[in-house]
């Protein structure tokens, strides 16, 4: 540790509220506890889980930074106890459990993956958040399968283009849900199938005359979408709700669930356990990286902002023009 500063730039949440409570800081460097990594940050993810815990309703879990920041890649810096298989100096990407809007942070050692193949850091920082949520809710729990038809929400976010990818490598047919024409012709490039305009649409009838009926639909707005995704469900379909932009209730009705054996789950990832993170790693690892290092797929980015501008990146993601990642480099 000797070699390490012993103070870092970071950007802190000074109170809940807008962009603008996110301040430039000092702090000193964290030292890895016993099977953590500390990463020399090289760029950072913004993901809406962040906003959220700016303006104050997703506290970090017991234990995690206060610093906001679920993914990075960068170097490693320093090893734990009981770590193996990592050397100072290796690249990383890890799922954080916080704190990586910063020059150095923890990370679990299960939770960290070596670069794909190819890979830059800035890109490499662009894929734990988004790929760990759509490998274990779209594949784990959704159970997608090749050949069958899948309803992704939500499709130019940066979850919306990693699953539309994902289910068109593994063999699906994607409907998805966009703002407007331009994120539209966006995903279908990406490889959905169709793109229904919600704005424009009913979206819900329009879904069901191209589809006939959805396997699997994955669901980050809730509220009174949810009705209408187990209405498009065939039989033994799954609902996979990841977000709640549209509101945490639904009035749903029980006697469809029960007639056409629907499945309705979902999940958040920030509050598994270490262990189940590291499940999802070596899944990727297995199953994802060689589609990332053959070029098959790939996470799109949208703009990269200095990390001191960390406010600027979050009032980019709140205006939802976007296509694709916003992103910090440090």
């Amino acid at each position: 540790m000797s070699a390490l500063p012993a103070t870092m730039m970071c950007v802190e949440i000074k109170t809940p509220g807008g962009p603008e409570v996110l301040v430039p800081t000092q702090r000193p460097v964290p030292h890895p506890k016993p099977g953590e990594l500390l990463i020399k940050v090289a760029a950072s993810g913004v993901n809406r889980p962040d906003l959220a815990q700016r303006a104050g309703s997703y506290p970090p879990p017991p234990g995690a930074s206060d610093l906001p920041g679920l993914e990075a890649a960068g170097t490693v810096a320093a090893i734990g106890a009981g770590v193996s298989g990592w050397s100072v100096g290796d690249a990383v990407c890890a799922l954080t459990p916080g704190g990586s809007y910063a020059e150095y942070c923890t990370a679990p050692a299960p939770q960290c993956l070596p670069l794909p193949k190819g890979f830059d850091m800035l890109h490499a920082a662009a894929l734990p958040e988004n790929y760990f949520t759509v490998w274990h809710n779209l594949f784990e729990r959704g159970r997608l399968a090749q050949g069958e038809a899948v309803l992704i929400h939500g499709g130019a976010s940066g979850i919306g283009t990693t699953a539309i990818q994902l289910a068109k490598a593994f063999g699906a047919t994607v409907f998805t849900t966009v703002r407007n024409r331009e994120k539209a012709e966006a995903v279908t490039k990406l490889g959905a199938d169709h793109a229904v305009i919600y704005k424009d649409n009913d979206w819900a009838a329009e879904v069901k005359k191209l589809s006939g009926g959805v396997d699997v639909v994955l669901d980050m707005v809730a509220g009174d979408y949810l009705p209408k995704n187990l209405q498009l469900l065939k039989q033994d379909g799954r609902c996979v709700v990841i977000a709640l932009q549209g509101g945490a209730t639904a009035t749903i009705s029980a006697g469809i669930v029960m007639v056409n054996r629907l499945t309705l789950t979902g999940s958040t990832l920030r509050p598994q356990s270490v262990a189940s993170k590291g499940r999802m790693a070596q899944g990727l690892k297995e199953k994802v990286w060689p589609l990332l290092e053959s070029g098959k797929i790939r996470p799109i980015l949208y703009k990269t902002f200095p990390l001191k501008e960390a406010a600027a990146a979050h009032a980019e993601l709140e205006h939802a023009n976007h296509v694709g990642k916003v992103m910090l480099t440090v």
